[in-house]
């Protein structure tokens, strides 16, 4: 079967304690065709994409326009940077804001966490794309104790009072954990050691962060069950498939867009003139 509504469904995560053992990261989720298939379909799946997007984006002159918030969360090599150049690049780049969270400044250390996160929410009529994002805070922070545990859990608090008030305010929010065992990890780490032309994307830093997987399983799994909210559920998505991967996020990102139902702007001039004037008055003819 395509890629479907009701195959995407299968990835948001219920409610309640999150066991991400029991979550296969190479679950193909019923769809029944393959890699090669899977990037046709995500051809498809890009126009309509493109389309929704440009709607979208005509609309950003006003204030109260939508707009998109897709948060990518995952452990290294899950392909963050791979889902935005294989379905986010589907769009047009001018309505889109992305902003990779890296460690924290001085200055941004000096407020409370959410205040650089706040900075990068999207204006109205765009898509942001957070690579990585305020998980981050209690994620890596509870792992490595960057924060003791009561302000972590503060945090799970402090996060869903903001989601809760940008959905409010016309965002809609697509939280998406990109899924991978650690074998695809170990496999991914050593493709970029055997390719020169990948060295630049490895870390060494990646396999002390990789000794520490099961602290950071658990930390994830508390973080989705604390923040898989009604107005920002987590969706949990198989990615040692890299086709799935890509094919599930331009999915769930059509039909966040498409379900906008946006008409395009009425024009704020009359085009009969306009044309008229053009035909008739052109200065260069």
């Amino acid at each position: 079967m395509p890629f479907t509504s009701e195959l995407l469904s299968t990835l948001r995560l219920a409610a309640g304690e999150v066991d991400l053992n029991q979550l296969d990261p190479r679950a193909t989720l019923r769809y029944d065709g393959d890699k090669g298939s899977a990037e046709e379909e995500l051809v498809a799946v890009g126009k309509r994409l493109a389309e929704a997007q440009e709607r979208l984006y005509s609309h950003r002159g006003d204030p109260d326009a939508k707009r998109v918030l897709l948060v990518l969360q995952g452990m290294d090599t899950s392909g963050k940077g791979g889902v935005i150049e294989k379905a986010v690049g589907l769009v047009n780049p001018q309505g889109v804001r992305i902003t990779s969270f890296k460690a924290p400044t001085a200055e941004e250390l000096s407020h409370d966490f959410l205040w650089r996160v706040e900075k990068a929410v999207p204006e109205p009529g765009y898509v942001g794309v957070f690579d990585r994002s305020h998980y981050e805070d209690v994620l890596i922070g509870r792992v490595r104790q960057l924060a003791d545990a009561d302000e972590v859990e503060r945090r799970y608090s402090a996060i869903n009072e903001f989601e809760e008030r940008l959905a409010a305010g016309g965002v809609r929010i697509l939280k998406c954990m990109l899924h991978i065992s650690a074998e695809e990890q170990k496999s991914r780490l050593l493709a970029r050691l055997d390719d020169p032309a990948k060295y630049w994307k490895f870390n060494p830093g990646d396999i002390d962060e990789r000794a520490l997987w099961a602290d950071y399983r658990q930390a994830y799994e508390i973080a989705l069950s604390r923040t898989n909210t009604d107005v920002a559920p987590w969706y949990v998505v198989p990615s040692d498939r890299k086709w799935l991967r890509n094919l599930a996020i331009a999915q769930l990102l059509t039909e966040a867009l498409e379900s906008f139902d946006l008409d395009w702007p009425s024009a704020e001039f009359n085009p009969v003139e306009q044309r008229r004037r053009l035909l008739e008055e052109d200065p260069i003819s």
